[in-house]
């Protein structure tokens, strides 16, 4: 006989009609069929539409079918069937819980329920059915990502990194001063390595945002005059607990004439840049900011480090944001590096100033990025 739902009083529609069991070769106390089915029947009988999703209760007993077949051939050790998988994946998942509860509360009470260890074995089978519905995440985020929104996601998820991380810069600076009670030189230490870790991330998100803008939109749409010294001192005061916390020393080589006219929101992005940078990948010495004149009104800019230099397998891909290494090749094989992508930064904001970035380096030398600037000389700021 097939099992007829009992309709709610305040539905309309007709009744749920599911298919009467297959005949079954084997007592029914070692089948799931029954026991499955009746769950079944109570729940399309008091499934309530909870999403509001287009769906009526003819469809709805469609998923619910086509689960009460995945269920047995997984039960049986059978493929799943090929057709007809229901495409309402939530609902799906949704109906084989509640399976999962009725069989749990009411088995005790059902007639012709499975023994125990045949019970356990059905609810292995909605396991297994319910595991082929569990999302893709990465299928998933691959496809928002290649979509029309991709791009505006990444900006949205960068956007919301930089907040909480400026607050942790603020705090951390703050607590290492003593300006809110004394701390001992490991506290101290330690706040150092946030505020640099936060630094790092801080930047990443910044550089992600800018990239995303094609990398080379300026914010400042004319020149303004500026203080050439003030944007080296504000450099120096962000970086400073990091070297600090490494024991580096900063040095800083202001101009003979101070007074510019140029874009200062950028000249100041890529020296942020390139002197966090120099101060990651040096362990002893110093790092040293110049600013100097080169011409009536060109001044170079440099950033010189006492590192270990670059290596000639690094300057093949030093401007990629993306980069292979063999390290994390049994992952994707490639690491987002905030390095790279940094540098890729400086450099296409350099050009958008009209200039190129280049470098020289040495073992044991260090390295030395520098760059020159048309800053025509400003009466006043």
């Amino acid at each position: 006989m097939p099992i007829v739902n009992r309709r709610r009083p305040d539905r309309e529609g007709p009744a749920l009609v599911l298919p009467a069991s297959p005949p079954e070769p084997e007592p029914a106390a070692a089948q799931p069929g029954a026991a499955l089915r009746a769950a079944a029947g109570r729940v399309l009988a008091s499934w309530a539409n909870e999403r509001g999703d287009a769906l009526n209760e003819g469809e709805a007993a469609d998923v619910m079918r086509w689960l009460l077949q995945a269920v047995e051939s997984a039960w049986a050790g059978d493929a799943l069937p090929g057709e007809g998988r229901p495409q309402a994946v939530i609902l799906a998942r949704r109906f084989l819980e509640l399976l999962r509860a009725e069989l749990l509360t009411e088995a005790d009470g059902l007639d012709g329920v499975p023994g125990a260890s045949v019970l356990v074995a059905v609810l292995r089978a909605i396991e297994l059915v319910q595991g082929t519905f569990d999302p893709d995440w990465s299928d998933y985020f691959g496809r928002r990502l290649s979509g029309p929104d991709g791009l505006e996601l990444v900006v949205d998820v960068a956007h919301d990194m930089r907040s909480p991380l400026t607050s942790v810069l603020f705090l951390a600076e703050t607590l290492q001063r003593g300006q809110s009670g004394v701390v001992n030189e490991v506290q101290r230490r330690q706040l150092g390595l946030i505020y640099s870790a936060a630094l790092g991330l801080s930047s990443m998100a910044a550089d992600v945002i800018e990239l995303a803008r094609g990398g080379d939109q300026l914010v400042e749409k004319e020149p303004s005059p500026f203080s050439v010294t003030a944007v080296l001192e504000s450099v120096h005061d962000i970086v400073r607990p990091i070297a600090e916390e490494k024991g580096l020393k900063i040095s800083l080589v202001p101009p003979a004439s101070d007074h510019r006219l140029g874009r200062s929101q950028a000249l100041s992005r890529v020296l942020l840049n390139l002197t966090t940078n120099a101060l990651k990948f040096t362990d002893e010495g110093y790092v040293e900011i110049t600013a100097r004149l080169s011409g009536l009104t060109k001044m170079e800019f440099a950033v010189r480090d006492t590192g270990h230099g670059i290596s000639a397998e690094a300057m093949s891909n030093l401007y990629q944001p993306f980069r292979r290494t063999s390290a994390r090749a049994g992952r994707s094989g490639y690491y987002f590096s905030g390095t790279g992508l940094g540098l890729a930064m400086c450099r296409m904001l350099v050009q958008a100033m009209g200039s190129d970035l280049k470098f020289e380096t040495r073992p044991n030398w260090g390295t030395r990025f520098f760059f020159e600037l048309e800053l025509p000389p400003a009466s006043e700021i």
